[in-house]
């Protein structure tokens, strides 16, 4: 199993959710109106605008690739937002 999560803007999250459900998925948690910092290698702060939206969702790994296909057309559909994925192993503790 694999953790899957999508920062985005807080004002693209009907979008957003809107592509998720089209495609099937139904389970995940969100944290709404989060902030936060991104450092680059270079130590420039980047600040994501505004509020975001932290999807995550528990998958096998073999949903992965798809997952992150659905989220690369999305961020075709908006080029100029910021919106970071990101995926790590479980392990399941109780």
């Amino acid at each position: 199993m694999k953790m899957f999560l999508f920062c985005y803007p807080d004002y693209l999250d009907d979008a957003v959710s809107f592509e998720f459900k089209e495609a099937g998925y139904k389970s995940y948690m969100k944290l709404h109106s989060a902030t936060g910092k991104d450092y680059d290698a270079k130590q420039r702060i980047h600040h994501l605008a505004g509020y975001i939206r932290a999807l995550f969702m528990y998958m096998p790994a073999e949903m992965i690739p798809p997952t992150l296909d659905m989220v690369r057309k999305i961020k075709e559909k908006f080029p100029n937002e910021d919106m970071r994925a990101f995926t790590w192993m479980l392990e399941e503790c109780c």
